[in-house]
This record gives C-alpha cells, sequence and structure tokens, in this order.
C-alpha cells in the first residue's frame, strides 16, 4: 500500500496519542531506515535510544532467532537458563549486586518507586504510608498514572488525575533544593543525570556528586532513571559516569535489548532490592527467557564494538560542527555523547517545521519541547555519516526563514 493509504488508515483506527511525522518506514539497517516507497534515511532519534546498537543488528537478531526456536516464555513461575546469566552481567556491568527485570521503562520506574518506599518503611524506619520521594521539575519517567501525577508539563497530567501522594518536585540541577526539600521521611531522590525528553538540559558540573554526597548523608536513595542516557548514549556507559557517581538503583531500559523487544531493569544492591518478598510484585513476561537472551546479546555487542567509546568521540565531533552553523534562528546546542539538542529561539516558529524540512532531505529528527531538534543517532554511525548528515542539517537551518 501506498503511504498515504496507510496514513489515513493509521489516522482512522489508531488513537491520536502521537504526533509522528508522516512517513511509514517498512526496513532498517543499522543508522539507516527505509519508507513504504524506498526512500532511504538517516535515522537520528534510534527510536528514543532504544536501537544505539543500530537497527535489526545481525547478532541481536541471531539471538533472537535461536532462542524463540528453543523456548520464549515460562513466566517467573518457573525458572529459565538465561535469566540468571542476564542478572549477573547486567550486575557486572552496573557495578551492583541484584538485578530485577522488568518490561516496559515505565514498569521499571514504577518498580523503582516501590522499592524506596519498602526500603523506606522496612531499612530507614520511616512510619507507614508517609514516605516521600523526591523528582525534579521538567523531568520525564514514563506515563502511568502514578508518574505523570509528579510530573511538571501538564500535557502529560492534565485529565489523568487525581494523583498519589508522597511526592515533592525541586528545580534540576539545583543541588542546594535536595538539601533544603529533604525530611524525616525521604526515602529517594529519582533523577535522571541529563534530562532527555526534556530538551536534553545538562545540571551544572558538579551536580550529580553534590547529590550523591546529600543523599548519603541523609540516608536517602539516590535512583538515577538512565533508561534513555545510559548504554553509551551519552559517551559513558552510564550518563552519571560523566562524574564518576555511582546511584543506590539503576534504572535501565531501551538499548538494553537493542530495540528488538521490550527489556527493562532495576539494578541496585541486595540490602535495597532484597526487600521484596514472593508475591509482592512481578510481571508474567518480566525475565522471559527470549527477552534475556536478546538483552545478553545487546550488551556484548555494545561493548564488543566499542559503541561508548564511539559516543564520546564522534559526539564532540558532531557538536563541534553543529556549532559551526551561522543560522539566525539557533540559541544554543549542547549535550553529552551521541544525545544531542539543538535548541532553536522562540522567533524560529518552532523546531518541527525544520523536522518535517530535514526528513525530506533524508534525516529523521524528533522536536522535543517545541523548540529543541535533539540528534540521537545510532551509537554505530561514522565519521563519514555525520559529514553527510551535517551539511544538509546545515543547509536547512541557513536557509530556511
Amino acid at each position: 500500500m501506498k503511504a498515504e493509504e496507510l496514513i489515513k488508515m493509521e489516522d482512522k483506527y489508531g488513537a491520536h496519542n502521537y504526533h509522528p511525522l508522516d512517513v511509514i518506514l517498512t526496513r532498517g539497517e543499522g543508522i539507516w531506515v527505509y519508507d513504504v516507497e524506498g526512500k532511504k534515511y538517516l535515522d537520528f532519534l534510534s527510536a528514543y535510544s532504544s536501537v544505539n546498537q543500530g537497527h535489526c543488528h545481525p547478532r541481536i537478531a541471531a539471538a533472537l532467532k535461536d532462542q524463540v526456536d528453543k523456548l520464549t516464555i515460562t513466566s517467573r513461575a518457573f525458572r529459565n537458563d538465561q535469566l540468571g546469566l542476564l542478572c549477573k552481567e547486567v550486575c557486572q556491568l552496573a557495578g551492583m549486586e541484584m538485578m530485577l527485570p522488568m518490561n516496559s521503562g515505565a514498569e521499571a520506574v514504577e518498580t523503582a518507586l516501590k522499592t524506596v518506599r519498602k526500603w523506606g518503611y522496612t531499612k530507614k524506619g520511616v512510619a507507614r504510608d508517609k514516605a516521600e520521594i523526591i523528582t525534579c521539575a521538567g523531568n520525564f519517567h514514563g506515563r502511568t498514572t502514578t508518574i505523570v501525577g509528579f510530573s511538571t508539563d501538564e500535557l502529560y497530567k492534565k485529565y489523568f488525575g487525581p494523583y498519589p501522594d508522597g511526592f515533592v518536585s525541586i528545580p534540576f540541577g539545583d543541588a542546594e533544593a535536595l538539601e533544603n526539600a529533604i525530611t524525616p521521611n525521604t526515602v529517594a531522590f529519582l533523577v535522571e543525570p541529563i534530562q532527555a525528553e526534556g530538551g536534553v538540559i545538562i545540571p551544572p558540573a558538579g551536580y550529580l556528586k553534590k547529590i550523591r554526597k546529600i543523599c548519603s548523608k541523609h540516608k536517602v536513595l539516590l535512583v538515577f532513571d538512565e533508561i534513555q542516557t545510559g548504554l553509551g548514549r551519552c559517551g559513558k556507559l552510564f550518563a552519571c559516569k560523566h562524574e564518576n557517581v555511582q546511584p543506590d538503583i539503576f534504572v535501565l531500559g531501551k538499548a538494553i535489548s537493542g530495540g528488538f523487544y521490550p527489556v527493562s531493569a532495576v539494578v541496585s544492591t541486595k540490602e535495597i532490592l532484597g526487600v521484596f518478598t514472593p508475591g509482592e510484585h512481578g510481571s508474567t513476561f518480566a525475565g522471559n527467557p527470549l527477552a534475556c537472551a536478546i538483552a545478553r546479546e545487546a550488551i556484548k555487542v555494545l561493548q564488543d564494538e566499542k559503541l561508548v567509546a564511539n559516543s564520546e568521540k564522534l559526539g564532540e565531533y558532531f557538536m563541534k560542527k553543529l556549532r559551526t552553523i551561522k543560522s539566525k534562528h539557533i540559541k544554543e546546542v549542547r549535550g553529552r555523547g551521541l544525545l544531542i539538542g539543538l535548541e532553536l529561539k522562540k522567533e524560529a516558529g518552532g523546531a518541527r517545521r525544520f523536522c518535517e524540512r530535514l526528513m525530506e532531505d533524508g534525516l529523521l529528527c524528533k522536536e522535543t519541547h517545541e523548540d529543541t531538534i535533539r540528534f540521537a543517532p545510532p551509537l554505530v554511525i561514522t565519521k563519514e555519516d555525520i559529514d553527510w548528515a551535517f551539511e544538509r542539517i546545515r543547509n536547512v537551518l541557513e536557509t530556511m526563514n
């Protein structure tokens, strides 16, 4: 079917909870995707960083095909031969002791919320149902009703209340605000090391070290949501490693499965994740052998192909080039690794029209928070690919009115 017919069908039968660019993709390989008419595009979004390893990576595809003929799911009522291996490998990767597998990123965040609350009641001595969790303005941790309840973006939360109590919001990047917000009932601080969905917002230098010190001082668990920023996206294995900070809990997802399957994880110490007892938390699909086999190979690809180092090197190169663009529309270029935000001035008329023009030129980008174009290609991208893309980005930004 032609693109126009497929777009009409989706708009007629699908709920309108997204505003996608009008391109109908049918195939992907590495950094490239192809539409139903055969046109080729460079993917500069990576499915919100789910395909750090590139589209349809052959090694991960082979792991999927091998496992899918053996065993796909057992549920957690029984054990399987892949889960223990994945848990060990993820713990070693993150410098932790225990992992709890889930499916989506939002599920992993919800799991972290339950974890810190029970830890607060059973380990810290907070009175039952009085636990407080501190979050940041501009956060994006998912779409569940609990999570949108502590969002500060009205678009995400309007019409979906009432919301649960127990959350306190502070400005992002303000360590003093964290110190002032902590009470005897505070059990955790949930924060993204870089606010990706919020517009690629980077905190001041030293912020992560300061919040680590504050949380340790007050016996508050530091929870880093690295679902989008982790696993090489920001030029380090985890974005928090730009300041050599270790949280009490990592929340992981997206690239942990290379885009082949929904896989997420909460990774922590035995003292923290050990609070769960059988029956208190779970998910039918979480930790299934197919998911685990895929995730194990996806992690190996990141390591074997040195994609973290490539992200760091090419991210710096790309940002330097972007800062040479002479355009009246550009306010700022910022980023870490291959997570880069190009913020436009308000007078530019929003980022979407630039993304639509870039699509015509063979680049798929997406606006975030109206005025920022996010550049986040698969980490397998090369210097030559970036040069090719840069010429088109420069042309669009310098010639559009």
